[in-house]
């Protein structure tokens, strides 16, 4: 009887609040409906609400997200990857290398890029799984390595640090670097239902469904939760952690490149710059999106929110009238904000839930 009894006020015909309150993605999705709000108020005046304002900050969480699930995976196993940074010029540079000095097809350029960048993640997985050095020292020194390397082989190669991408194809422009509008109807009747939508985008819910997939249906996803909870006991259960480990990390340097990619075809120029923004982008996305530092808690939902909710941050001032000097202060208070939303969200669902056990 007691295992049927529910709380009125916490389970209404199987649907239970405290649940929610734990979940991951709740303060990520009440905070980006928050900022949503507050960002809509006070862009009105400056179109921040249309399609063409809205592409701003979708395009921009577009390559953000692509690889900030990947590293929510890697959080949730208990490790970190900071070498993405390094990773985007890397793959863009390694196809347009492989496409304008070298003759490649562009399709046969892209998996060069991701195989390279396999690679990459490979060696970090193995440094990792080999030595137990912590993640982040490992791949801290990878950032720099491959950073180098970006710069030396270019050089080498090529003579430059700044390589042209011209003429890919109208297909491959298409699906990797371009701007997409979709319009029904015509003057008068005409709505638009998105405008200057960057590839990324959809590449990025393609990528997102996937991800979602494995995380959430798939049992490697069990296995990543399993791993960032306690690693030694799921190791002993017969989890191959060292793979998954390794297969996690050769993920989000595979996303990182895909996204150096994706920017170089849009651009038709790559440059060997290393991209140490993007690296904190990524963990506040993730931060912000529900995933515990510690491990063992996040999703895939809770990550795309709180992408989405850092996009609007980072763009969103510019429609405003604040200062544009204000922005890191905004991305500051948004983190700390998000951090607090989050852990007052699972503190009361668990208060109320042993409340009631009582």
């Amino acid at each position: 009887m007691a295992d049927t009894q529910r709380d009125e006020g916490s389970a209404i015909g199987g649907f239970s609040i405290l649940a929610l309150f734990r979940r991951p993605e709740t303060g990520a999705a009440a905070g980006f409906i928050l900022i949503f709000l507050f960002f809509g108020y006070f862009g009105w005046e400056r179109n921040f609400l249309t399609a063409l304002g809205s592409s701003t900050w979708l395009n921009f969480a577009s390559k953000v997200g692509i690889i900030a699930i990947p590293i929510g995976f890697l959080m949730i196993a208990g490790e970190l990857d900071i070498s993405v940074g390094a990773l985007i010029p890397a793959g863009g540079i390694v196809l347009a290398m492989s496409v304008e000095l070298f003759g490649m097809n562009i399709w046969l350029g892209v998996l060069v890029g991701l195989l390279v960048a396999g690679l990459i993640g490979y060696v970090n997985g193995m440094l990792v799984t080999r030595t137990n050095v912590p993640s982040l020292i490992v791949t801290l020194a990878t950032l720099f390595v491959v950073a180098g390397l970006n710069a030396y082989v270019s050089k080498q190669l090529a003579g430059t640090t700044q390589h042209s991408l011209q003429d890919v194809g109208a297909v491959s422009e298409f699906v990797l670097g371009d701007y997409h509008s979709l319009v029904l109807g015509s003057d008068e009747n005409k709505v638009t239902i998105f405008r200057s939508l960057q590839s990324s985008f959809f590449i990025w819910i393609v990528f997102a469904i996937a991800c979602f997939y494995i995380l959430h249906v798939a049992p490697w996803g069990n296995w990543i939760f399993a791993m960032g909870g306690d690693e030694e006991s799921a190791r002993n259960a017969g989890i191959p952690t060292n793979r998954l480990k390794i297969a996690l990390f050769m993920l989000s340097a595979m996303a990182a490149a895909l996204v150096g990619m994706t920017e170089a075809v849009l651009a038709n120029t790559a440059s060997t710059t290393t991209q140490f923004g993007m690296i904190f982008n990524t963990i506040i996305c993730v931060v912000v999106g529900g995933v515990l530092l510690t491990g063992g808690f996040g999703t895939v939902a809770g990550t795309i929110f709180g992408t989405l909710t850092f996009g609007i941050v980072f763009q969103g001032i510019n429609f405003t009238t604040f200062d544009k000097d204000l922005n890191l202060l905004f991305i500051g208070a948004l983190l700390l904000v998000a951090v607090l939303m989050n852990d007052t969200f699972r503190n009361l669902a668990t208060s109320a839930s042993t409340t009631r056990k009582k």
